[in-house]
């Protein structure tokens, strides 16, 4: 149980992120990112070596790993390239524009998804007990940290905000948003 906890605490950490962005306190934002997600990867990797392990068969640790690639690729794709990495969670301050392109196109919080499939993927692939309860946890505080972030920092960070609220789903995407989201692909494939 002290690696969950260490897991939340990491999560906390991560909700001051936003604060420093907008106080613009210098070295805080690259700290506090590195600090908490730090913190949330050790506590996911001693969750998963730690504890009873589930009586799964084969084929569900195949599809764990399967579901771990998928899952880093969404992450790192929604997180790290389709967001400017410098200005996102390096340079001073907020980034200088809102994002609404790639899969934020589809919904506002395209990262959860990545994040949910990475928690069920370390369940299978670790049969981690511990896991299958941190995972819930973590899912939860994940979920709550873009709730937080939507309804009281990105409207002050960007301006726009209010109005990409308005065309695009926060976690469910709609049938405009997915047609959008086609529609960009389609472009880009294009060029």
């Amino acid at each position: 149980m002290t690696y969950i906890a260490l897991g939340i605490l990491g999560f906390l950490i991560i909700h001051l992120f936003d604060f420093v962005s907008l106080k613009r306190i210098p070295l805080a934002k690259p700290l506090t990112w590195g600090a908490g997600s730090g913190l949330l990867g050790y506590s996911m990797v001693m969750v998963c070596l730690t504890g009873d392990r589930l009586p799964l068969p084969t084929w569900s640790i195949w599809l764990g790993w399967l579901l771990l690639i998928v899952s880093l690729f969404l992450l790192i794709y929604s997180l790290f390239i389709n967001l400017p990495f410098r200005k996102t969670y390096v340079t001073t301050g907020v980034g200088e524009r809102l994002v609404t392109t790639g899969l934020y196109t589809l919904v506002r919080h395209p990262g959860v998804y990545g994040f949910i499939l990475l928690m069920l993927s370390l369940i299978l692939v670790s049969r981690s007990s511990l896991m299958l309860i941190a995972a819930p946890i973590w899912i939860v505080l994940d979920v709550l940290l873009v709730v937080i972030q939507d309804r009281f920092f990105f409207g002050k960070m960007f301006p726009g905000y209010s109005r990409y609220r308005q065309e695009t789903p926060m976690l469910l995407p709609n049938k405009k948003s997915v047609v959008t989201f086609i529609s960009c692909l389609r472009q880009a494939k294009a060029k």
